[in-house]
């Protein structure tokens, strides 16, 4: 019994190593020879073919405990939409991931106890087209470089062969992220994907420090006023700071 045990763990061992391997490949062959800036489009479109159970699937990086992240990749506009939600909000499976560093699953937004833990991410959610969200996080050296968030239309649990493909393709994308990262001349370790996608984040801080200045509170009541006011106008943290950066927004009306 107890060798037959060890014989069926080698086994499954060996199906996960081949998976790995053969989920590496792919990503390395999606991206080969690309320019930075093309690499994160084809980066979604290979993991989108290795999860095929996801409806959609984006790639956020996080930033440096503020609060902020960047939108690395996404499949489609629901998944960029779920990821700008949840930096909104500061709520949903993936600001809970990357804080955990452990995968969080919400299988039906539509019921508790997604609701209940969710209550304004999970209303958000199912209006922008997603019945469950699943977030895995790319865990590095002591903290969690950001997400591979999955998206279902419908609801459902992520199990079985499934869960283990969609763990697999976080860690792959953990050291893809990773290994640009070492290879970056940045000065902030900023991945080189990021030249375009590092925009929206430098409005957010720009509109945050304008909020500074003008309303004489802290970074972080800024960065919660901004998130409030996208919040209460049914916009986008991004929206709203492109507007206050734009100055067609006016900070006097906090």
């Amino acid at each position: 019994m107890a060798g037959g045990d060890l014989l069926g763990s080698g086994d499954a061992d060996r199906e996960t190593e081949l998976e790995r391997t053969r989920i590496a490949r792919e990503l390395i062959a999606a991206v080969d020879g690309l320019r930075p800036p093309d690499m994160p489009d084809a980066l979604c479109r290979a993991c989108s073919r290795l999860l095929p159970l996801a409806t959609g699937l984006s790639v956020s990086v996080a930033g440096n405990n503020d609060g902020t992240g960047v939108v690395l990749c996404a499949s489609d506009d629901v998944a960029t939409r779920l990821a700008d939600i949840q930096y909104t909000l500061g709520e949903g499976p993936s600001p809970e991931a990357v804080r955990l560093r452990a995968p969080v699953f919400a299988p039906d937004l539509t019921r508790p106890p997604d609701t209940s833990r969710w209550p304004l991410f999970s209303v958000q959610a199912v209006r922008s087209g997603a019945q469950s969200v699943f977030s895995l996080p790319l865990a590095g050296a002591g903290r969690s470089l950001g997400t591979l968030d999955l998206y279902r239309e419908d609801s459902g649990s992520l199990t079985g062969p499934h869960l283990r493909t969609a763990l697999l393709v976080a860690d792959a994308v953990t050291h893809a992220v990773m290994a640009l990262d070492h290879r970056s001349p940045a000065p902030e370790g900023v991945v080189t994907w990021l030249a375009g996608a590092e925009t929206d984040r430098e409005e957010v801080h720009h509109a945050t420090g304008m909020i500074m200045v003008r309303l004489g509170v802290s970074a972080e009541e800024a960065l919660l006023r901004l998130r409030a006011r996208a919040f209460a106008q049914g916009r986008t943290a991004t929206e709203v700071a492109r507007a206050i950066v734009d100055r067609t927004m006016d900070l006097g009306d906090d």
